[in-house]
């Protein structure tokens, strides 16, 4: 039985290969989100460490530390991408992935809040140079029709290993102090980083056939025509809209539940114990709903070539409602409210990103998923926490959700608006792709 579903037609050796790439850049991606939302976690620790809660500027300090890893990743993602489409993207995600477990340690150690800015910075380096070439491995591996379920493996992470930073940083934190959840994942990272080396890319075993063995040469004019596909275009904008909501709240959670929603908790809640809850239902609810994103859009595209925009847009729909409930049920009834907004956010991941693929050249592919992290960073969570932060400090944090949520609902009205396009634009990419 294959490791993932969806293999059985491949040769033995394709195979094997394709399950060690993707097993690997899963644990990577793994340990990525598990590095991004430790510091979530532990964001009250820091802020009564450097801030003191007399602070009334505080979040908004501590919102940047998401901004400042952010702007680093998303500025660097098109350089990294557009050397992920010349050369080999093992060797790169390889240093990037070292880039980012080293500076994670450098967090732990920071002396100065001044310091553990720098170093989200640095995470942001290494992760930019990660970001764009690890999809793009696992796009060639597969076929387009295989691709919404390949990539929704890949992007279980996402739910999971933000569920375990959540309840891994909360509670060493909790215990140990906020330094030690960076630390401990340091030499993981490292390890990780050490197997890329010995993985070869897919598109070197493409090139063996390939009688000139030349790099792919790359234009400006390439790069300008992947905007005049629709469906890639508003496919980035609905993202775009998605992360400003999702990114912003997911960065704010742990707060909102410690401090504004207290009184659900008896008054005087546990921080690990607060994490550890979200956490398991941010695994469970993100699990279930990516991996049944990626075959429901996969399963719908065979009679609709726009499937993969109309399943992101129905189910982000009502994600949004059900956050918006959420704000105004107590605890612990709101859980309920928690795991639902969670999974149709998290039921988008699949298809929106094997769309994203299928619309794009292969030569290209790398640049189109740089440029697309660059733009929804940028027009997303790298505005929101610090937005969220100040809102929150001008009236209250129900406030400061209920006007970022909003944006899932105008993230729906892009896909939806983009699906007359995309079967157009994969059919046509399908047949430039084949006449090469």
């Amino acid at each position: 039985m294959p490791a993932f579903p969806g293999m059985q037609d491949q040769s033995p050796s394709t195979h094997r290969h394709a399950t060690r790439a993707l097993a690997l850049l899963l644990a990577i991606n793994l340990f990525n989100y598990i590095d991004r939302y430790i510091l979530a976690a532990i964001e009250p620790l820091i802020s009564d460490q450097f801030f003191g809660a007399k602070d009334e500027t505080a979040m908004a300090k501590t919102g940047a530390l998401a901004t400042a890893f952010l702007v680093s990743y998303m500025i660097l993602a098109p350089l990294f991408g557009w050397l992920a489409d010349r050369f080999s993207r093992w060797q790169i995600i390889a240093f990037g992935v070292a880039l980012w477990s080293l500076a994670s340690g450098w967090s732990g150690m920071a002396a100065t809040f001044t310091m553990l800015v720098l170093t989200r910075v640095f995470v942001g380096v290494g992760e930019a140079a990660y970001g764009p070439a690890a999809p793009t491995i696992i796009s060639d591996l597969y076929p387009e029709e295989k691709r919404g379920r390949m990539l929704s493996y890949f992007y279980v992470a996402i739910p999971v290993g933000s569920a375990i930073g959540y309840a891994f940083g909360g509670a060493v934190g909790q215990h140990w102090g906020w330094r030690w959840p960076f630390y401990l994942v340091t030499f993981p990272g490292l390890v990780l980083a050490g197997l890329c080396v010995f993985m070869r890319d897919p598109r070197g075993v493409r090139a063996r056939t390939d009688a000139t063995h030349q790099k792919p040469k790359i234009k400006v004019a390439d790069v300008l025509a992947l905007y005049r596909i629709r469906s890639y275009t508003l496919n980035t904008a609905a993202m775009a809209a998605m992360t400003f909501a999702m990114g912003g709240m997911s960065f704010w959670v742990p707060r909102y539940l410690y401090t504004y929603r207290a009184a659900d908790f008896g008054g005087h809640p546990d921080l690990g114990k607060i994490n550890f809850t979200f956490g398991a239902i941010t695994a469970t609810a993100g699990l279930l709903a990516t991996i049944l994103g990626g075959w429901t859009g996969d399963r719908v595209r065979r009679r609709y070539p726009s499937a993969y925009f109309l399943v992101s847009a129905v189910t982000i729909f009502f994600a949004f409602p059900a956050t918006v409930l959420m704000l105004y049920t107590p605890f612990p009834g709101a859980w309920v409210l928690v795991f639902l907004s969670i999974f149709f956010l998290f039921f988008n991941t699949g298809p929106a990103n094997a769309a994203l693929a299928n619309v794009t050249p292969s030569g290209t592919r790398a640049t189109a998923f740089a440029l697309n992290i660059l733009a929804i960073h940028i027009f997303g969570d790298a505005v929101s926490p610090p937005l969220i932060g100040w809102i929150a400090g001008k009236s209250n944090m129900n406030t400061a959700f209920l006007v970022v949520s909003g944006m899932m609902a105008v993230a729906s009205v892009f896909w939806l608006f983009g699906a007359r396009y995309l079967g157009r634009d994969t059919a046509a990419i399908t047949a430039s792709e084949a006449a090469t």
